[in-house]
């Protein structure tokens, strides 16, 4: 077996692959279905029922969504120039932290001015971040997919050192977490008592100022240019190095932006399960989205529906709702294959 690249797949072949990675995954996961003694359809009804049936479970998706957005954005923007952000996590609960440092009382402004100047210092602090495994790899080739993932545990144990000390809430009862941020610093809900707030505008926002970057700008062609082939972009005059530090700016600030819409937004103070793991389904996400900016708004809310329709559908069907996991992972699985035979065609000998 051996593979031959294809030509420019044609608009309905790159749609195509997608739509049957998706397919793949439910006929996959029937199986893990039928295995615990449950109807297929009846889980995957009850579980579209669970993440849009009512405006409280399309809200809660739309919620759970935001975060997945900001990390799949992420992630698509430093997989196309090839530098592998597997960090995510750890640039989210960095967000987290300038959000909450800023947003204690430490800047007594008014909302209209403190959340940008916030925003700005969350997205700084997370390119930042990114921005040393980018120039170990420039410099000394160290493999960023080493040094990325190892900074996941790294800033999640200074969360925790940081929640136990300087950071603790004198009025928590003990429990590991910070002060909650002043209201100015808080992001409004879009409709007044449930849970959805701006900071899911801020992601629609973000991923349409990713695209025109992506595809408007010389910036994006030449991130485009060094994830196709470096060393041709180098030929041509593309300075490679510089773009990649730019890459990882952009990526590690707009995954900081999640912790930042999760703690502004949402929760209010920093704790350590900001995050359920929306750093490493970024990386779903946005392979969901073949990495495409508007793509990933889809996506997220998709991955998002799995989540949220899986808890309200195990409590009625008695199936774990650990399928969620696998359903993602299996999509993720599926789409990789995808692409691969958007991309190439496979010869048998």
């Amino acid at each position: 077996m051996r593979l031959e690249p294809k030509p420019a797949p044609s608009l309905a072949l790159t749609l195509l692959f997608p739509i049957a990675a998706i397919v793949a995954t439910l006929l996959i996961t029937s199986l893990l279905v039928l295995a615990a003694g449950a109807s297929p359809l009846s889980v995957f009804y009850l579980v579209a029922k669970g993440a849009a049936g009512s405006q409280f479970a399309l809200l809660e998706t739309l919620t759970r969504a935001t975060p997945l957005i900001f990390t799949g954005l992420a992630v698509a923007v430093a997989f196309r120039a090839k530098l592998w952000n597997i960090g995510a996590e750890a640039q989210l609960y960095v967000g987290g932290i300038v959000t909450v440092v800023l947003g204690t009382g430490a800047l007594p402004l008014p909302s209209i001015v403190l959340v940008p100047i916030i925003m700005l210092a969350v997205m700084l602090a997370g390119g930042l971040l990114l921005l040393g495994p980018a120039i170990l790899k420039t410099r000394f080739g160290v493999d960023e997919v080493v040094t990325t993932l190892l900074l996941n545990f790294i800033v999640l144990l200074f969360v925790s050192m940081l929640l136990e000390g300087v950071l603790k809430d004198p009025m928590g009862l003990g429990w590991p977490q910070s002060q909650k941020v002043i209201a100015e610093a808080q992001l409004p809900r879009i409709i007044q008592g449930k849970r959805l707030h701006y900071g899911f505008v801020v992601a629609i926002v973000s991923a349409i100022v990713v695209w025109v970057i992506m595809k408007k700008t010389v910036l994006g062609y030449e991130m485009r240019a060094v994830g196709h082939n470096p060393e041709g972009a180098r030929f041509v005059g593309i300075p490679v190095n510089r773009v990649l530090m730019k890459t990882a700016l952009l990526s590690g600030g707009l995954a900081a932006l999640a912790g930042f819409s999760e703690v502004s937004g949402l929760k209010g103070n920093l704790t350590l399960d900001l995050s359920p793991g929306y750093g490493y389904s970024g990386i779903v996400v946005a392979m969901l989205a073949m990495l495409n900016p508007l793509g990933v708004i889809a996506s997220a809310i998709f991955v998002a529906g799995i989540f949220v329709g899986a808890d309200a559908m195990s409590r009625v069907a008695k199936v774990p709702s650990y399928i969620a996991d696998v359903m993602v992972a299996t999509s993720l699985l599926t789409m990789v294959v995808a692409i691969l035979l958007t991309r190439f065609r496979v010869r048998w000998r």
